[in-house]
C-alpha cells in the first residue's frame, strides 16, 4: 500500500481526507485506483494532476515506479512561472 497525501482542493473530492492509502506500483495505477475509490477525484485527475514523489514533481510520468515507503503527494497541476 502507498500512502498518498492529498493537496488543496483534492481533499474535498476525497471526502475531506488529507491522506489515503491505495495499492499501486506506478503513477498510472495510483490514479486509476484513486479515481475508482474516490469518484469525486476523477474530474480533477482527468484535468490533470502532479505527483510529488520523494520531493520530485512529475507530470504525466505514467510508469514512474512508486515504492511503498515513498513520500507521495498528489496535487492539481502546478502552473505559472
Amino acid at each position: 500500500m502507498v500512502k498518498v497525501r492529498l493537496w488543496g482542493s483534492l481533499r474535498q473530492a476525497a471526502d475531506g481526507k488529507t491522506e489515503v492509502e491505495v495499492e499501486a506500483r506506478n503513477f498510472k495505477e495510483l490514479l486509476d485506483r484513486l479515481a475508482a475509490t474516490y469518484p469525486g477525484l476523477e474530474p480533477q485527475i482527468r484535468r490533470g494532476v502532479s505527483l510529488s514523489l520523494d520531493g520530485v514533481i512529475y507530470r504525466e510520468a505514467w510508469f514512474t515506479e512508486i515504492r511503498p515507503d515513498a513520500e507521495v503527494v498528489l496535487m492539481p497541476y502546478m502552473t505559472g512561472g
